[in-house]
């Protein structure tokens, strides 16, 4: 033994010796969960705002949403009715909002359509799109304050 042995303090008996580095690896350890929580949520929740009156009355322009998409794999089937964000097929980096109006199984395509036809580009126009190419289902109204709240919005809803 060197003469460092000697100056040691040694445990009182029964008292539990942690292993060196507990603490950092710890933290580390909560570190890569919270990383891993941040990417799961920044690829299952989007926020988007609606640019237009298509969606009139339930949506204004100006309004922000929440939309929900699954992390992995190929997005789930929306139901006729919900309120989904979708690419647009004749400018990719824009997303639209629309509600479904009918779904395909056979050929994998959604119609979508805006509650105000007079003022909605949709599938009318641009056919019906692929189910690869929704975003994701609008769940939340997070603003502007006094319209907030969850969804499903049926057709028509307007909350002042």
């Amino acid at each position: 033994m060197g003469p460092d042995a000697a100056t040691l303090p040694s445990p009182r008996p029964g008292t539990p010796r942690r292993p060196r580095g507990w603490a950092a690896r710890s933290v580390a350890c909560l570190a890569a969960a919270l990383a891993g929580a941040v990417v799961v949520a920044s690829r299952t929740l989007r926020r988007v705002e609606v640019a237009g009156g298509s969606m009139a009355p339930t949506f204004r322009p100006g309004d922000r949403l929440v939309v929900w998409s699954r992390p992995l794999g190929p997005p789930p089937w929306p139901a006729v009715g919900d309120v989904v964000a979708v690419t647009d097929p004749r400018v990719p980096n824009r997303t639209l909002v629309k509600r479904v109006a009918a779904v395909d199984r056979a050929t994998g395509t959604l119609d979508v359509r805006g509650d105000d036809p007079d003022a909605s580009t949709d599938s009318r126009d641009f056919g019906p799109v692929p189910l690869a190419a929704v975003v994701g289902r609008a769940v939340y109204r997070y603003g502007p304050n006094g319209r907030t709240g969850p969804g499903p919005w049926p057709k028509g809803y307007d909350r002042d």
